[in-house]
């Protein structure tokens, strides 16, 4: 008895904390469907798209959440939401105010697209690190325009890791193949 409250004090004091930062929709949808990157990590970009057919997809940014509108041609989209830069809370995507560009990096992007719920947060962002106030749909033209030179930039960057990691010294034991 006493070895079961101590295993679920542990539990509360290490494990729950672990979860405290996370909301549903990363609980459901832990990496993104698109690049894999885990949406927690990246919960102040991710994006959460519920569709007519009761379908929902999460992603780490809008540069993946415009690839999902790109292949998902056919479904219908009911509710788009995009995390607040600043609470990670899930805002409506359409609703936000949206900052382009500035010196902050993105996020699968060299041209950063970031949300705020509020306006005020939004000219902060901007009078700290740059950029202009834009609307949803400017953000998605701009991710689509982004979409090529961003996806150039990532092969690249992927190719230099898997080159490093081929040069990379194996393990005593290891065998090659």
């Amino acid at each position: 008895m006493k070895r079961a409250c101590l295993l679920t004090g542990l539990i509360c004091i290490f494990v729950l904390p672990v979860f405290a930062g996370q909301y549903q929709d990363q609980l459901d949808h832990q990496s993104c469907s698109y690049c894999g990157m885990d949406r927690t990590m990246f919960g102040y970009s991710r994006m959460l798209v519920q569709y007519e057919d009761g379908g929902e997809v999460g992603t780490c940014s809008i540069h993946c959440m415009a690839l999902e509108f790109a292949n998902a041609i056919d479904r219908m989209p009911t509710k788009i939401f995009v995390a607040d830069f600043n609470t990670g809370e899930l805002i409506g995507a359409e609703e936000a105010i949206w900052v382009l560009g500035g010196d902050k990096p993105g996020v699968m992007t060299s041209r950063a697209k970031w949300a705020f719920a509020q306006k005020s947060a939004a000219a902060a962002f901007v009078a700290t690190y740059g950029g202009t106030i834009i609307d949803f749909d400017q953000a998605m033209k701009a991710a689509y325009e982004d979409m090529y030179q961003d996806t150039q930039r990532m092969r690249k960057m992927r190719a230099m890791k898997k080159k490093k990691m081929g040069a990379m010294p194996m393990p005593h034991g290891s065998k090659t193949q």
